[in-house]
């Protein structure tokens, strides 16, 4: 399974950020629920874990919530390969919004 990596400084509390990061989850979940099975997440403080299901492939990704900096890390499915740099843009793209 390929490896992501994806990085965002922010400007913004450990607390805020983190609050921002589960409501994105929480949202993209119920938006989305065709395309995101099985999604299992766990906290632990600021580092939270999940794996399931995206668009039937297994996925599995942790994202850290640091002060300054939310990094996530990840494995895709070896099909999804062809596409690693833009899942990771779309990932940054979407944290840099998330975090502005």
């Amino acid at each position: 399974m390929p490896s992501i990596h994806a990085s965002v400084s922010h400007k913004l509390t450990q607390a805020d950020a983190l609050k921002r990061i589960k409501k994105a989850i929480t949202e993209a979940k119920n938006q989305n629920p065709e395309k995101v099975r099985e999604l299992h997440e766990s906290w632990e403080g600021y580092v939270g874990n999940f794996s399931g299901t995206a668009m039937g492939h297994l996925v599995a990704a942790s994202v850290a919530v640091n002060p300054g900096e939310v990094t996530v890390d990840g494995k895709l499915p070896l099909l999804a390969t062809p596409f690693k740099g833009k899942i990771e843009a779309a990932i940054q793209d979407l944290l840099t919004r998330l975090l502005a």
